[in-house]
């Protein structure tokens, strides 16, 4: 019988540029397209998605990265978040993915967590079969929008603009007050790394955005945690009036309950492909 010659290590015991390289591999045919994340916006990356290298392993053969799994701990509220986990194509049906996630899934449990999460595209039947097969289940769905000039109607409101600090308090505060199943991305725990980011608040709504060119608006986090959403309305009606000629987006992290409803009665088009926010627990 021969023996197996692939080990699993920490992701902190590899380069930066493997680390990066191997990423970029694995993610060049994804379903929503290639990632572009140079070397030098990975560290970046990493920050946004609260990954702890340390917890973190990749599969290796002859110090080739075969396939990771990325972690990133939520101290907030005891469970382990499978930030990402993917694998080369050479690896593809080798069995590497679900050795990770169940070793992903053994420590977890081992350091006395009762829950596991993560979010995937509900497209994406091979990784849905193996996470639903590990006992992971769906809390939230998470679409994704966007409005293009002319069609949301424009509005002026009254609101308050935030300092970076206060709207990363906001949302710490509400969170704990209030919001449960949060994705990751779109709290103060990943918000906090991000640079040129704005901050409106109205009344039970706060909505953070940032542009990364001229004809684009992106929304990093919307929350409205009052069932009627009129406050989240009236924030997106303004940003339009803000930003008259920009293409308004929204990624695929957006809950129906606490943002998503306001932009669909606005007329924001849902994206065709959306997330699932899954749960196991352990």
């Amino acid at each position: 019988m021969s023996q197996d010659p692939t080990l699993v290590v920490s992701a902190a015991e590899l380069a930066p540029e493997q680390l990066h390289q191997a990423f970029v591999g694995a993610f060049a045919d994804y379903l929503i397209g290639p990632f572009q994340t140079t070397l030098a916006q990975w560290p970046g990356l990493l920050a946004r998605q609260g990954i702890d290298l340390e917890l973190s392993r990749v599969v290796l053969d002859d110090r080739e990265i075969l396939a990771f799994a990325f972690v990133a701990p939520r101290p907030e509220s005891g469970r382990w978040r499978l930030a990402t986990m993917g694998a080369l194509p050479v690896a593809r049906g080798s069995g590497a993915a679900a050795r990770l996630l169940d070793d992903v899934l053994a420590r977890a449990r081992a350091a006395g967590l009762a829950e596991a999460e993560l979010e995937v595209f509900a497209q994406n039947e091979r990784a849905l079969r193996l996470y639903r097969g590990r006992g992971f289940e769906t809390l939230h769905e998470l679409h994704g929008y966007q409005a293009l000039p002319g069609s949301v109607a424009p509005a002026a409101c009254e609101f308050r603009a935030l300092e970076h600090e206060a709207a990363l308090a906001w949302l710490r505060d509400e969170a704990q007050a209030r919001l449960r199943d949060l994705p990751l991305q779109v709290t103060a725990a990943s918000l906090q790394s991000a640079s040129g980011m704005s901050a409106w608040q109205k009344g039970s709504a706060q909505l953070v955005f940032s542009r990364p060119d001229d004809a684009t608006v992106v929304v990093g986090s919307l929350i409205d945690w009052q069932p009627a959403q009129t406050d989240a309305r009236a924030l997106l009606q303004a940003l339009r009036a803000e930003f008259p000629q920009a293409t308004l987006r929204v990624p695929q992290l957006q809950r129906l309950d606490l943002g998503g409803q306001a932009l669909r009665e606005l007329g924001f088009e849902t994206l065709p492909l959306h997330q699932l926010l899954m749960r196991a627990k352990l």
